[in-house]
């Protein structure tokens, strides 16, 4: 089994996406607040030890500045994953804003995370993000036999281990299984 190092990327900046008034996925491009970046760099020095051999991003522009802060500080190259993506609020991505997104998870946490019974939803399900993370790591992991560090986002992280409140820039150690593989 592989051992990786699931780390959530630091603290974003939504402000130059929010002040043009961009809707829905343009969230995604919003940068590192300076905090997020000092976050991404204690995080490496914090895993700088543990001999990690490769490095693998979300796409999203917070994943991949925080991706690229940890890879340089740790002489890694940084690889570009879809589906270590942040969750999908609504799959029509028409969202604006913050509001539309807390609606969104405050019906996934009422659900559990997954659709109602024969009900569809805009947001996409607990299970579909653990399938497609698991799939994404199964890839990554299959050419390394050291540790892997996964740039992602609080619920991939919640997807595969459950824990609910990982802090911006904190890592929490998942071991990768692919006899479990979805």
């Amino acid at each position: 089994m592989t051992q990786i190092y699931l780390v959530r990327h630091g603290e974003p900046d939504y402000s130059p996406v929010d002040s043009r008034g961009w809707p829905g996925m343009a969230a995604d491009t919003a940068p590192l607040r300076p905090a997020g970046a000092s976050q991404s760099e204690a995080v490496a020095d914090l895993l700088s030890g543990i001999g990690a051999t490769y490095l693998v991003s979300s796409p999203f522009t917070r994943a991949l500045q925080s991706a690229a802060i940890i890879g340089h500080r740790l002489a890694l190259g940084v690889r570009v994953d879809y589906d270590l993506r942040d969750w999908l609020p609504d799959s029509t991505g028409s969202w604006r804003g913050v509001a539309g997104v807390r609606a969104a998870q405050a019906e996934f946490e009422e659900f559990n995370g997954e659709w109602p019974e024969g009900v569809r939803r805009a947001w996409e399900p607990l299970s579909r993000i653990r399938e497609r993370a698991r799939a994404a790591l199964g890839r990554h992991t299959a050419s390394t036999d050291g540790p892997v560090l996964a740039i992602t986002h609080a619920m991939v992280i919640r997807a595969l281990t459950g824990e609910t409140s990982t802090a911006h820039g904190a890592h929490e150690y998942y071991r990768y299984d692919p006899s479990n593989d979805v």
